[in-house]
């Protein structure tokens, strides 16, 4: 099957969540930027916050779609060392492109919020949500990161996800949620029909609304 676009694919992946809705100390995290259209349709469908986890993907010079790793807020750098060691790929190769994807990062993080501190981790329950689960190095530093910062229950979740990918985090988090999990994957656009790229300002506007929705919940429940 294939899903629409992200926001149907976001309302599919809440159902399968749907034991978290309502529920006090849960907060959605997307990871940007195709993931953030996903988990705004699951927070919407969850009624929990939403909140952006900054995960850069270190691509291969001239195969930049070829991640060799990934890097993540808090000085997080997860390589894939056998990709790594087959392709022979050099060390100041791999720190020039760990150093301009840090820059970017940290450029995306201050846009994306707009001055709005990042959402305290501890204690809470973490859903992190993704369009899809490839060879998961991106979410794989997300859960590093994260995992530093003592949530209460960390949650790895994702519209489609390659069998084997979606197993490797059942042993590195709490709860593992794939809408889809295929034995023969490919690539996670072949999943969408339309898999169009998100822009900064598309994740800049639905963060935005998730602020401003949240808002009024709180509001109506104080009066």
């Amino acid at each position: 099957m294939q899903f629409q676009d992200r926001i149907e694919a976001g309302q599919a992946l809440a159902r399968k969540l749907a034991h978290y809705q309502n529920r006090r100390h849960v907060i959605v995290l997307g990871l940007p930027r195709g993931g953030v259209p996903v988990a705004f349709q699951v927070a919407k469908f969850l009624r929990a916050p939403l909140d952006v986890f900054l995960v850069r993907k270190l691509g291969l010079p001239g195969h930049e779609e070829l991640a060799i790793g990934a890097v993540a807020s808090g000085g997080i750098r997860v390589l894939n060392a056998a990709l790594v060691n087959r392709l022979g790929v050099p060390d100041d190769v791999i720190k020039a492109i760990t150093a301009k994807e840090e820059k970017e990062l940290e450029r995306r993080e201050n846009q994306y919020r707009g001055g709005r501190p990042a959402m305290s981790i501890a204690n809470q329950i973490v859903i992190v949500v993704d369009d899809g689960l490839a060879t998961g190095a991106t979410m794989k530093a997300a859960v590093l990161a994260l995992r530093r910062k003592s949530p209460h229950r960390l949650v790895v979740a994702a519209p489609v996800g390659a069998s084997s990918t979606c197993d490797e985090f059942r042993d590195e988090v709490d709860e593992v949620i794939c809408a889809i999990e295929a034995q023969e994957f490919y690539a996670v656009g072949l999943w969408y029909k339309d898999f169009s790229e998100t822009s900064d300002e598309e994740v800049v506007a639905l963060l935005d609304e998730a602020a401003k929705s949240l808002q009024r919940e709180t509001s109506h429940v104080a009066n």
